[in-house]
C-alpha cells in the first residue's frame, strides 16, 4: 500500500509516516514509481508505535525494542547491556508517571464524589449576593484537590 492509503488506515499523516521512517521504526519499499509501498503488516506496526509513544517511550528506546515485539507478542532476545540500561530508565519513569496519574485520578474522583454530596447532583445554585443579582455560587465550601503534572 502507498503512504496515503497507510495514512488513512492508522489516522496518522504522511509525514508523521515519513518521520517513523527517518527514526529507523518503520520500513518501505519503492515502486517503479519511487513511491513509497509497504507492506501488510505497516498499519500494526504504525499503531504499535503510536502505542508505545503514547506510554511516553522515545523513539530511541522504541527503536531497540520493536525487533523484539511481533503482532502483540514478545520476542526475547538477549539485549544488550546499553538496551537494557535505557529500558530500565523508561520503565521506571512509566512507574512514576503512573503513580502521578493514580494520584490525579483518585483526586479527580474525589473532587467529582465531593461535588454532588447533599445537593441532588447540582455542585452549583443560583443564589443573589448582597445587591440582589443573581449568579452561580457554589453550594458547598471549596474542596481543596492535590492535582499534579507528570
Amino acid at each position: 500500500m502507498r503512504i496515503g492509503e497507510l495514512a488513512d488506515r492508522t489516522g496518522s499523516s504522511p509525514r508523521l509516516l515519513r518521520y517513523y521512517e527517518e527514526q529507523g521504526l518503520l520500513s518501505s519499499g519503492r515502486d517503479a514509481n519511487g513511491y513509497r509501498v509497504y507492506g501488510d503488516g505497516a498499519a500494526g506496526r504504525v499503531q504499535q508505535i503510536r502505542g508505545l509513544l503514547e506510554s511516553g517511550i522515545p523513539t530511541r528506546i522504541i527503536r531497540d525494542m520493536l525487533p523484539c515485539l511481533r503482532a502483540g507478542e514478545l520476542l526475547l532476545d538477549t539485549p544488550s547491556p546499553d538496551a537494557l540500561r535505557r529500558l530500565t530508565e523508561v520503565k521506571e519513569a512509566l512507574e512514576r508517571r503512573i503513580a502521578c496519574l493514580s494520584r490525579n485520578h483518585a483526586a479527580i474522583s474525589a473532587y467529582l464524589a465531593a461535588s454532588v454530596e447533599g445537593d441532588g447532583g447540582d455542585p452549583h445554585r443560583v443564589d443573589s449576593d448582597e445587591n440582589g443579582e443573581q449568579g452561580l455560587r457554589s453550594a458547598r465550601e471549596p474542596t481543596v484537590v492535590g492535582v499534579e503534572a507528570h
